[in-house]
């Protein structure tokens, strides 16, 4: 990897340039121009149009859209038993999770007679978008469902890209075999397979199969985000997830293979994958290096790592103490951030700015991928700063509910009027005269 040397910079009186740091260049702009056409022919065409560009994109032809439910049933049956444990521990610990995020109900009494209440509404039907290009994400289905579900949400639908698979095999123009299990074990049975921008736009327009949703949730490539971002405002989504993403703040207690090895584990999903080390130890740099070279020529997908690894988006950078790799790690904002320090808990209790994390040599990023209990669907590329990942809360809204008497009304109506004539509004001070047979005076 490249490396960046801040050492001898005051950061904390320059502060951090977040254009110098590594991130990978998206630029969702362009692919906009490349998906309105898409989305305006699943808008005017339904799901023909979904079915055309399944072709194009994906290869497979296919004669509807929706997943039929035996094909649900029987790719649960066929899973591998000890994926389905593991799938059935990852769900367990995310609602053990998510289930405590659910928030109730509050109502504050503002003044004798005069109440506000904060309801919290799921929202009615949403579509849940799981990738499904270099890899199989059966994770990211539990990821988005859990929450969901725990929210109370009264209608999920998933979309993931059919897969050319075998000819004549159940599966093939379907999504993975695995994707469909998955919803089958957390009992989503409307399934439908379309990938990339043409799947955002199903969910945003509806078609002939699905009904439209109010909120896309889920990570995907370039032309996922495009699509979010062009019909945000038609549809809420959570984010315009990018590439993945893992920084790691090191020093000199920490082991260089588990550093480099979880600097690959992420580097694995995609060559635009970023990875980035911040340490104050040159020597633990120089080791990581070392381990990386070994590492990622005995790792099955070796070629496409070390492409991440090598890009623009990786790196090292190398600074003079904690506190100034922790002003670096919370200017990046990364979407995984692991600590890897001496007293780990303190330095983690110190961050500002990371979709999760991952404290001490125990916790490696994977773990929160699979079966932390954490949400996996986390903000990228910077976005961490303002944002915050997956949980049950993406999918409620807080409506408040106004509730006063006349007298609670009387007492502060002549504040209401004079803040209405200040802003040159005088027909909302009217509505309040209209509710009584007298001019409101000074202090009533």
């Amino acid at each position: 990897m490249t490396r960046l040397d801040l050492r001898g910079r005051d950061l904390a009186a320059d502060g951090v340039e977040r254009e110098l740091l590594p991130r990978a260049e998206l630029d969702v702009e362009a692919a906009l121009e490349k998906v309105r056409p898409i989305c305006d022919a699943v808008h005017h065409r339904g799901t023909a149009a979904v079915i055309e560009y399944n072709e194009r994109f994906d290869g497979v032809r296919l004669e509807r859209v929706r997943v039929p439910a035996e094909a649900l049933d029987k790719a649960l049956a066929d899973l591998d038993p000890a994926v389905r444990a593991a799938l059935e521990e990852s769900i367990r610990r995310a609602r053990i999770v998510h289930r405590d995020q659910r928030r109730t109900d509050s109502t504050v009494r503002v003044v004798p007679g005069g109440t506000v209440t904060e309801r919290w509404v799921p929202v009615e039907r949403v579509g849940l978008y799981v990738p499904g290009g270099r890899a199989v994400y059966p994770s990211s289905v539990v990821m988005n469902v859990v929450p969901a579900q725990e929210a109370e949400v009264g209608s999920l639908a998933v979309a993931s890209p059919p897969q050319k698979g075998v000819p004549g095999h159940w599966a093939a123009g379907l999504p993975h075999p695995t994707i469909l299990a998955a919803c089958a074990l957390l009992g989503v049975d409307e399934v439908y397979a379309a990938g990339g921008a043409q799947a955002v736009a199903m969910f945003a327009y509806g078609t002939e199969e699905c009904a439209p949703v109010q909120l896309v949730t889920g990570p995907g490539n370039i032309w996922v985000a495009a699509a979010k971002r062009l019909l945000k405002g038609r549809i809420g989504i959570d984010s315009e997830a990018g590439p993945t993403e893992i920084a790691i703040l090191a020093d000199d207690t920490a082991d260089a293979r588990h550093v480099a090895a979880d600097l690959i584990s992420q580097a694995e999903h995609d060559t635009l994958a970023a990875a980035v080390l911040v340490t104050p130890s040159e020597a633990l740099a120089d080791a990581v290096d070392s381990e990386l070279t070994s590492q990622v020529a005995s790792t099955k997908h070796a070629e496409r790592i070390a492409e991440a690894l090598a890009g623009r988006q990786s790196g090292t950078i190398l600074v003079d103490d904690l506190d100034q790799g922790l002003a670096v790690v919370d200017a990046y904002a990364a979407e995984h951030l692991e600590i890897q320090t001496e007293n780990a808990a303190e330095v983690a209790a110190r961050v500002r700015n990371a979709g999760a994390v991952f404290v001490g040599p125990w916790a490696p990023v994977s773990l929160g991928d699979y079966c932390a209990g954490s949400n996996h669907v986390l903000p990228t590329g910077g976005c961490a700063c303002h944002s915050s990942g997956l949980s049950v809360q993406s999918f409620l809204r807080g409506i408040h509910v106004v509730d006063y008497t006349r007298d609670a009304l009387a007492d502060v109506a002549h504040h209401v009027v004079t803040l209405a004539e200040a802003e040159d509004l005088p027909a909302h001070g009217a509505a309040l005269k209209a509710r009584f047979d007298w001019k409101v005076p000074p202090g009533k």
